[in-house]
């Protein structure tokens, strides 16, 4: 250790990222002057596996050079709504649709196929899996992120999701501690509020995140949510030492690295400003600190660090004690980019268990023999949005109801994603009484036109099948006698699904993970 300088220190502490699929000449500076040794990778970084593979070789490279130590490259694949990876790649699917399929191997397997894919690559950290419980169904941030409403579930699934990851070659983030699942307010935009106690959080949130560390997680993600009854002084779980050094190291006995959410997040940089946020999250515990995309903010983070440390506002062991869990993971989990193993990324074994775990997972709510769907049917949905700043970007080229109609040669109506009253007298105008409606819901609950649209065909007399494609709250909404299915995803591998389903070739035969 005693060869760093100070900046060398800080630059092992800070992870960023930047906008192109080659390194730019920011990157570049902040590698050299700022010594940063940690990146974060977007879609919009990724094209496909030899340009991923090709850049994160150089990155590692590059950081080696500069800095003498291996780097940590990060990315969210969760799976399902947060996939970074494009999508020729294999995309496991996201966390609730696991849980509804309602078998933990699947949890480990998943987390398998992505770790091997990115060790593959030469990605070595993934912030995943998330360990939030699904207790308010309100939240619009997590939602079919979490595996479950019922704590032991996800307690169960996340663990497994994570021994799947660590097999892979890959280091795991569990996130968001201590658990973003109950707030009605997504972190992007603002500062959301749990008013728990630490009993109410050890009965529910926590119950995750303490199986996580006993099962040897190396590293946490901090939440940017204020816990006003864990906290006296009202900051944010990031930036509160009650929370992680008192809460997490003390109390929970967890070792390894406590890391942020990223720091350019509405909680912090509109309520507190980044820079000031970074050295508070230090001196609060946090040992490794996202900044995700702006340079800027990385240089001013790392000033007002060094000007921390040179006040005693940080001591010189804190920030040690980082160093050294740090270098000791990057040893555990560095890249070697000889074995690189092409054929990997399109494993038609990988791709098979995929589509097995996606079709094990569609729920069908209603109890109610489903009706023939044929050409007479009428699909209706709109296109996917981006709901929050932590989804990944949707394609754009895909509809369901079009999707749906060229399958079984029936009618596509688009409608908008929050329909209006004259959208909806135009569809109740355009649809034959007699006809079966198929509708793709995407966050109804969030989006009421849909629900409006959805009860009024039902209330004219047409048979509906009424089928979710993000959130499965949309259907405690609906009219009792119209068919309700959870799909828990808007992506062509769960279209494919649906068709089998609704062709009565596969039974649905998901359950429910959230109460609705």
């Amino acid at each position: 250790m005693h060869p760093m300088t100070l900046r060398e220190k800080i630059g092992q502490m800070i992870m960023t990222g930047f906008p192109e699929r080659k390194i730019t000449t920011e990157l570049l500076a902040l590698i050299k002057e700022y010594k940063i040794s940690n990146i974060i990778l977007f879609s919009y970084n990724l094209e496909n596996s030899q340009q991923i593979h090709t850049l994160c070789k150089t990155l590692d490279e590059t950081i080696r050079e500069h800095t003498n130590t291996p780097s940590f490259i990060a990315v969210d694949q969760e799976g399902g709504v947060v996939s970074r990876l494009p999508n020729e790649m294999i995309n496991i699917p996201g966390a609730m649709l696991i849980g509804a399929a309602g078998d933990k191997k699947n949890a480990y397997l998943a987390g398998k196929i992505t770790g091997e894919e990115l060790k593959a690559l030469g990605i070595n950290v993934d912030l995943a899996p998330v360990l939030d419980v699904n207790s308010n169904p309100e939240n619009p941030v997590i939602g079919v992120r979490s595996y479950s409403s019922d704590p032991d579930m996800v307690a169960g699934f996340g663990v497994g999701m994570m021994k799947g990851l660590k097999s892979g070659g890959v280091m795991p983030v569990v996130k968001h501690f201590p658990g973003h699942g109950d707030t009605a307010v997504d972190s992007h935009l603002g500062l959301p509020v749990i008013d728990k106690d630490l009993n109410q959080l050890l009965e529910c949130e926590l119950i995750p995140f303490r199986k996580a560390i006993a099962e040897g997680v190396p590293c946490v993600m901090s939440s940017h949510i204020l816990f006003p009854k864990l906290d006296s002084q009202d900051r944010p779980a990031t930036m509160s030492k009650s929370i992680l050094t008192d809460l997490l190291r003390n109390q929970l006995g967890f070792q390894g690295i406590i890391m942020t959410d990223c720091m350019e997040m509405g909680a912090i940089k509109d309520t507190y400003g980044t820079a000031y946020g970074v050295v508070e999250a230090i001196k609060a515990g946090a040992q490794m600190i996202c900044i995700s995309h702006t340079p800027k903010l990385v240089k001013e983070a790392v000033h007002q660090i060094e000007q921390a440390v040179e006040n005693e506002e940080i001591s010189m062991d804190q920030i040690d004690a980082a160093v050294e869990n740090i270098l000791k993971y990057k040893n555990s989990y560095q890249n070697n980019f000889q074995n690189n193993n092409s054929e990997f990324f399109y494993s038609e074994t990988y791709k098979k268990q995929v589509k097995e775990m996606v079709e094990a997972g569609i729920t069908k709510v209603s109890e109610e023999e489903l009706p023939e769907v044929g050409k007479k049917t009428i699909f209706i949905g709109s296109y996917a949005y981006r709901s929050t700043l932590a989804t990944s970007a949707v394609n754009k080229e895909l509809h369901f109801a079009y999707y749906m109609a060229k399958e079984f040669h029936g009618t596509s109506i688009d409608v908008p994603v929050n329909p209006g009253e004259e959208d909806i007298d135009k569809v109740l105008e355009e649809t034959d009484p007699d006809s079966l409606i198929v509708y793709g819901l995407y966050n109804g609950h969030m989006n009421q036109g849909q629900i409006k649209l959805v009860n009024a065909l039902h209330a004219k007399g047409n048979p509906v099948i009424a089928i979710t494609l993000r959130n499965p709250t949309d259907l405690s909404m609906l009219h009792n006698g119209i068919h309700k299915i959870s799909a828990y995803e808007y992506n062509e591998t769960v279209f494919e699904a649906l068709t089998k389903v609704l062709k009565k070739e596969i039974k649905p035969a998901g359950k429910l993970p959230v109460e609705l």
